[in-house]
């Protein structure tokens, strides 16, 4: 009976010191280091809108077209980097989990010189009320060189105003609402971006590329706009894109 009492009573104390080596090692491992994005400078600073319910397409064609600008030679190419409103990670309307660059209600961002609001799950209701994100979208919209939205997109820049004296579109399916939400909009539909002043809404989806393609031609030229698009297997003359320019 003894002999059994101190087994047990060996057991028990291996486990214990088990478990305290255990939180030990735990506590000595390393926090592991914020890593931010590498801001090259002479470069477009290219801000990317992020949040829970953000779609995939709006969000992640234009950044393919921009980020492959770095591999361009002899044209000045873009930084491209996420904001939120936090540093946690955000899931996408279809799931994929986005760790975010920089919290913009917090941190002291790089010069945006172009903006890029993808559409979100709740850009007509919910997102219309959140003023943190509105406000943070006015002081971009300050300095920045260009402001363009995808999609539902359109909804918040409306909401923020910024829209007001320049004609834009969003989702052919919610023209009608952008009209009713915003009457006092000049509102094109049957197109697939507008550009007006340094604003660009496009219609959003897999033709979020076409915008994106399209302020590359704006930019660069005809012949790098060609060389992105043919990177990605796209199909790309501007001709042939129902689009509005307005002078």
């Amino acid at each position: 009976m003894k002999n059994s009492f101190k087994v047990y009573a060996l057991i028990i104390c291996t486990l214990f010191l088990g478990c305290g080596q255990q939180e030990e090692a735990q506590n000595s491992m390393p926090t592991a280091e914020r890593q931010l994005p590498k801001i090259i400078p002479h470069r477009y600073n290219v801000a990317f809108l992020v949040m829970d319910g953000t779609f995939n397409t709006e969000f992640t064609a234009p950044f393919d077209i921009f980020q492959h600008t770095q591999y361009r030679e002899r044209i000045k190419s873009m930084n491209v980097f996420t904001v939120a409103n936090t540093l946690q990670p955000v899931t996408t309307f279809e799931g994929l989990r986005i760790l975010p660059d920089f919290d913009y209600t917090k941190d002291k961002l790089p010069q945006i010189d172009i903006l890029v609001v993808p559409s979100a799950e709740h850009h007509l209701d919910s997102d219309l009320k959140d003023t943190t994100m509105i406000n943070f979208i006015k002081k971009v919209d300050r300095n920045a060189l260009f402001v363009t939205s995808h999609c539902d997109g359109a909804f918040v820049l409306a909401q923020a105003g910024i829209l007001d004296h320049v004609t834009s579109t969003t989702f052919p399916s919610d023209i009608a609402t952008y009209r009713t939400k915003f009457p006092h909009l000049k509102v094109k539909d049957s197109v697939l971006f507008v550009h007006d002043g340094k604003y660009i809404t496009s219609a959003g989806g897999a033709k979020s590329f076409e915008a994106a393609l399209y302020l590359c031609e704006y930019l660069y030229g005809k012949e790098i706009a060609q060389s992105l698009a043919k990177g990605l297997v796209i199909d790309w003359d501007l001709n042939k894109i129902p689009h509005l320019i307005v002078p």
